[in-house]
Parts: C-alpha cells; structure tokens; sequence
C-alpha cells in the first residue's frame, strides 16, 4: 500500500451547526489522536450524529473548522457507518465491490478484497444472497465490511447497534475491537452507557451540542467532572 499522509491530531477549531439559528453544535474544540477508541456519549438530542457528519464531511459548519494534521482538505481514506445503513439492490458481494470500485480501487482488487472482508464480518456463506434479504444484524456487519474493505484510517459509527437486538449488537461489538485491533481509528456514538463501558478508551461527553467532558473512559465513569455527565450515568439526564 501507497504511504499515506497522516490524519491525525483531528482538531475541530470551534466548530459550531446552527441552522435556522438553532445551535445544534455549539463552539467545539477538539484536538483528537489515533490509537484509541473514541466514544462520543449523550443523550439523544445531544447532537452526537450531527457532530459525526460535521467531522466526516456530511455537514457544513456554520462556523469554525476542522484540520487534519494541519491540512484543512479532509482525507479520503475514512468511512462512515449509519445506525441503518443503505443496502444496494444487489449481493451482498456486489455490495463490497461497488464501495471498492467508488474508492478507485483497481478492478482486479476488488473481488478478493470483497470477499476477504465478507470473511472477516462471518458473512462469507452469504456473499451472494441479496444485500436487503439479509437480517438487521447481518446489514449492519454488512456495512462494517463495506467500510473495512476501503482499510480507512478512520472509520466514524453513528449508534451501530441502537436497531439491534442484544445478540447482533454483541456481533457487531466484537467486529469493532477487531477493527480497532487492526490499526483503523473508531470514533463511535452512543446513549449507551454500558457499550460505552465496554468499547471506549475515551469519552467525549455532549450536552445539547457542547462538549462537557473529554477524557479517559475510566476517570469518566470514575470520577465524571461535570453534574451534566455526574447525572448522565445515574440515568438522571433528561433527552435534550
């Protein structure tokens, strides 16, 4: 593989979304390294998923922005993943193929890589039965494999599991260690309190779209600063 330039620190520069004058994202400033997994954790409404799409590129700030290693174009080697993903009306091989063909990837590439991230998620068995036939479970692993196969350096989940039942969520939460074993960044979102336990590092915790706390997972749910967040764990917090 070609070197690839680097992406990280990610810093957002007091990055704000307020459309109709609604502040959705209000004035975050981030400065966030590779190597751990980074959960973004909040009540629904806090404005997790439209911070995710901000940083992916989805979304443009209405003031503020975001650098990459000090470059201000956003990188192309990073994928999103979608608490419901679109499934293409085709294999789910062809599925793969197609996220590979929009990447550039050579044509002789993208069959063995298709299928070798078909294999990683355990859907090999079912490369070629129709993507939108599949169970909730098997897309969402799906869509994992269409996101691993791109061998992003980082890859952005927007509530993964928040559909599943608690068997697929299980599946899908291992996918993500291994993921992040294999070297590819995880900047994750949830209102999950006990996946959050399990898969962070580090928590962002949001609050009606300011960053409350950023800090190592263990002194958050130790030591948590804040009475937003101290309230947030005792399931006291309210939906935004």
């Amino acid at each position: 593989m070609a070197q690839r330039e680097p992406v990280f620190p990610l810093v957002l520069h007091e990055l704000s979304f307020r459309p109709g004058g609604q502040n959705v994202i209000d004035c975050v400033c981030l400065a966030i390294d590779g190597g751990v997994r980074t959960v973004i954790l909040g009540a629904n409404g806090a404005g997790k998923s439209v911070l995710m799409r901000l940083i992916h590129g989805l979304l443009l700030p209405t003031s503020g922005h975001i650098s990459w290693c000090g470059r201000a174009q956003r990188p192309a080697d990073q994928a999103m993943v979608f608490q419901r993903p679109v499934m293409l009306r085709t294999s789910a091989l062809r599925n793969v193929i197609y996220a590979l063909r929009l990447a550039g990837v050579a044509r002789g590439e993208r069959r063995p890589r298709a299928q070798q991230a078909l294999e990683r998620v355990g859907l090999g068995a079912v490369a070629d039965r129709p993507a939108r036939v599949l169970s909730g479970g098997q897309q969402q692993r799906l869509a994992l494999a269409r996101a691993w196969a791109l061998e992003p350096q980082i890859l952005f989940l927007d509530e993964p599991t928040a559909s599943l039942d608690p068997g697929a969520s299980a599946e899908i939460e291992a996918l993500i260690l291994n993921i992040s074993a294999a070297g590819t960044k995880i900047v994750m979102s949830t209102h999950n309190l006990g996946q959050a336990k399990r898969l962070a590092q580090e928590i962002i915790f949001l609050h009606r779209g300011r960053v409350v706390e950023y800090t190592p997972a263990k002194v958050f749910f130790d030591s948590p600063r804040s009475p937003e967040a101290r309230a947030f764990i005792k399931g006291e917090l309210p939906w935004n």
